[in-house]
């Protein structure tokens, strides 16, 4: 394999976008492979894009030196590699397509840039990444691969239910599920995948009421740069592609975040990253489980770039092209004086009937920001760039499962507090006046009419909090989900979503918004950078 400090002025280099839209691969990716082709310009050689996708910015005339309008596949790959005879190939950048080619690509003499196949392999691979983790001696959340219904059963009783079950080697958590019991599992192995020796299923303990992290950092073999440590707003088991996020963390201790920041740092080095990798945690307990780790650019990298004004992308590259992190002048941690709120935006609106919780399948088809002093306003304007328009005063409408009805009070207090009439079904509407939380009764869709979707769509309800209530969601649950969706009424189907949103409106209402370009966020980024 040629080395990249072996890289000559003009050489060329070849970068593997991400293909053709669809959910569950972001286009955020291909910000990554634009910022690339920008980066091996800059230092003097020539960019090569391959990518089949039209609507990206990658596919621009001008963005590479060449453009190849091709099928990320092996074959169609290797014979442009045959024409361009590049110097090295990036497959770290375009998601999870370009990564499946790392290791066919290397067999057949292709050099690879920046992380090795073999250590992309060693992240991909259970068991090998099992292996890994005990090295360092990094908590896992049990877990076992299978390759037969009676393999998954003794799996899943081993662990305990609930588990998570999906394929491996897998785009945007798909067919990815989290099942209950045996009867759900036995229906999920025989519909949704289909299990050979080559794609087994990967069975883990799920972790039920976690706080998931997400961690971008940077390497170049020696030295490793956490860019970014982002918290789900929503539970762990909502795919990082769909779930809110927060940048500086907003309900993590000082201690746990300088855990993560070491666990992710160990992670690098031990794999020998060379450019981009993402891992992810899962918080309970006060314990650190490490749930995944992807050698490569991850959905977040766009966010973490805008959110500091430093791409990520172009960083990386340079590493990848034989450059260390010393000589890039980026060796520190970005501290930022504001927080950057990720929320993503979804399809529902254009799939009447579709219910829209969220689950580790990803469903989004899009992402927007919000930045502010403070979490709660850079919240709200995160819900207003995703079209949802958080209100200051009217009725909110709480139905929730049994598991979260005492979560929820002091949420539901927070709401009344601030003016709100809660509505409520009668089982949660008990929950909440025992508790001192004034609610009126509204009928289920099954107890007659007038019931909550005719309050929906009179213009009577205006923010909706409604938790599903377990593996199979109730008709009624659906009715009101969709019906939300149908009016463009706010609706949260989480209790720590609802938490969120009941602070964000409590700021609004205080201070309201103001407004402050990208440019002033990231000069106030540099002058504390300076310190």
């Amino acid at each position: 394999m040629n080395k990249t400090n072996s890289l000559t002025p003009k050489s060329t280099i070849v970068v593997l976008g991400g293909g053709p839209n669809r959910i569950g691969q972001g286009i955020e990716f291909d910000y990554c492979c634009v910022h690339a082709s920008y980066a091996i310009r800059e230092l003097g050689h020539e960019s090569v894009i391959i990518n089949s996708n039209p609507e990206t910015v990658s596919t621009d005339y001008d963005t590479s030196t060449r453009l190849y309008f091709d099928p990320l596949t092996r074959e169609d790959v290797l014979a442009i590699i045959q024409v361009e005879k590049p110097i090295g190939v990036i497959v770290q950048l375009g998601g999870q397509t370009p990564l499946n080619l790392a290791v066919p690509l290397e067999q057949a003499g292709v050099p690879i840039l920046g992380t090795s196949p073999d250590s992309i392999d060693r992240a991909e691979d259970r068991e090998r990444f099992r292996a890994l983790l005990q090295k360092l001696n990094l908590l896992q959340a049990p877990n076992t691969t299978v390759f037969s219904l009676e393999e998954a059963k003794k799996a899943a009783h081993d662990v305990g239910y609930p588990v998570i079950v999906r394929p491996s080697y897998v785009l945007g958590g798909r067919a990815m599920e989290i099942v209950y019991d045996d009867q759900q599992l036995e229906k999920y192995m025989r519909l949704a995948v289909k299990v050979t020796p080559d794609h087994p299923v990967l069975v883990d303990k799920f972790l039920e009421d976690a706080i998931e992290v997400d961690v971008d950092a940077v390497a170049d073999g020696e030295t490793v740069v956490v860019a970014g440590i982002m918290e789900h707003i929503e539970a762990a088991g909502v795919h990082s592609g769909d779930s809110a996020m927060a940048l500086p963390p907003y309900s993590l201790g000082r201690k746990i975040i300088d855990r993560i920041r070491e666990q992710t740092r160990a992670l690098a080095l031990e794999l020998g990253v060379k450019g981009l990798m993402n891992a992810q945690y899962a918080i309970k307990d006060d314990l650190v489980y490490v749930l995944e780790v992807n050698p490569r650019a991850s959905r977040t990298v766009p966010f973490i770039s805008k959110a500091t004004g430093v791409s990520l992308a172009n960083i990386a590259t340079k590493v990848m092209c034989g450059k260390t992190l010393k000589e890039l002048d980026f060796t520190r941690e970005i501290k930022i004086n504001h927080v950057a709120v990720k929320e993503s935006v979804f399809p529902f609106v254009r799939f009447p009937g579709v219910d829209t919780i969220l689950g580790p399948e990803m469903k989004s088809t899009g992402e927007v920001m919000g930045i502010d002093a403070s979490f709660g306003l850079a919240f709200a304007k995160s819900q207003i760039g995703a079209g949802t328009f958080l209100p200051l005063e009217g009725s909110v409408f709480i139905s929730l499962r049994d598991g979260d009805k005492r979560t929820m009070i002091p949420t539901a207090k927070r709401l009344a507090d601030l003016g709100f009439q809660i509505l409520a079904t009668e089982g949660t509407r008990e929950i909440l006046e025992i508790n001192g939380v004034p609610a009126k009764r509204v009928l289920k869709v099954s107890e007659g009419r007038p019931n909550i979707t005719d309050h929906i769509k009179n213009g009577e309800v205006q923010l909706i909090v409604n938790t599903p209530s377990g593996k199979t969601p109730r008709q009624d649950e659906v009715a009101i989900r969709t019906t939300a969706v149908a009016y463009n009424v706010p609706l949260i189907t989480t209790t720590a979503g609802a938490a969120v949103a009941a602070g964000a409106i409590e700021e609004l209402k205080k201070k309201g918004l103001s407004v402050k370009t990208i440019q002033e966020y990231h000069s106030g980024v540099r002058e504390l950078n300076k310190r």
